[in-house]
């Protein structure tokens, strides 16, 4: 029987590309998402090519109730998840504090922190009765450093590092292993998102360099989750080449 991974923000980016190359390599997966038709998409795309199960499951990663309703409303033969990858995450908006949106900050902090407290603590309660398990935290290169502009979205990273380390601390007894990605550059979504919906802005980002790809990322969250039993790759920082920090990128070198 494969083993079953769930990933959230499974709609597009990172989360889409995750599910598909888990799907491919004998995970049967578990897809979430607040868009629905979206999510039927990947689950249509993972049955058409390769033989893994999937199951889909619809909500607000944001609302505490939906989150756990969701989890328990999984078939018995779902609930044995040996892998979460907690992946929903955005950036809204980017201004200085002082024109800070509250509406951005609401988003941010209750999709990127609180979201992703509330679906580990209903997976982890699955897994430490059986001693074994995996969480994989999406997190970014903004959790390590901050930049102008950026303040609340990096202190929603900076948190998901501090909390990545404190689920490995008190999961350690229970034999659930955790784990951290911090991507740089990733073409996906995120700047649309985070300019709400301007796609000039968001293209001139990337524009003249080779920035990452959610199948990058996809492929170090594999490469953690098929380690022996023994070992726990704790944390990893992914750039593209033209990257060197959160704000020192070469373009015009791309080849």
């Amino acid at each position: 029987m494969n083993r079953i991974a769930l990933i959230t923000g499974a709609t597009s980016g990172i989360g889409r590309a995750t599910a598909k190359l888990l799907a491919a390599n004998n995970f049967d997966v578990i897809i979430t998402g607040r868009r629905k038709i979206l999510l039927e998409q990947v689950e249509e795309d993972i049955a058409k090519s390769w033989p893994s199960e999937v199951f889909t499951l619809n909500f607000d990663i944001r609302n505490k109730n939906e989150v756990r309703e969701a989890i328990n409303s999984l078939p018995v033969e779902w609930k044995n998840i040996s892998l979460l990858v907690n992946n929903a995450g955005l950036a809204s908006g980017f201004e200085p504090l002082n024109d800070g949106d509250f509406e951005d900050w609401d988003k941010m902090i209750d999709t990127n922190v609180k979201g992703l407290l509330y679906i580990t603590r209903e997976v982890s309660r699955l897994m430490i009765p059986r001693k074994s398990g995996h969480i994989i935290n999406i997190s970014s290169i903004a959790g390590r450093e901050t930049y102008p502009n950026g303040g609340v979205y990096c202190g929603t990273k900076q948190a998901v590092e501090a909390i990545s380390q404190g689920m490995r601390l008190d999961f350690l007894p229970h034999n659930i292993k955790v784990s951290r990605i911090s991507p740089g550059m990733v073409d996906t979504e995120f700047s649309i998102v985070r300019f709400h919906g301007d796609s000039e802005k968001a293209s001139n980002v990337y524009e003249g360099l080779v920035p990452l790809y959610a199948e990058d990322i996809a492929e170090a969250v594999l490469f953690m989750a098929t380690r022996p039993d023994h070992v726990n790759i704790d944390d990893m920082l992914i750039l593209p080449t033209a990257q060197g920090s959160a704000r020192d990128v070469v373009k015009g070198n791309s080849h």
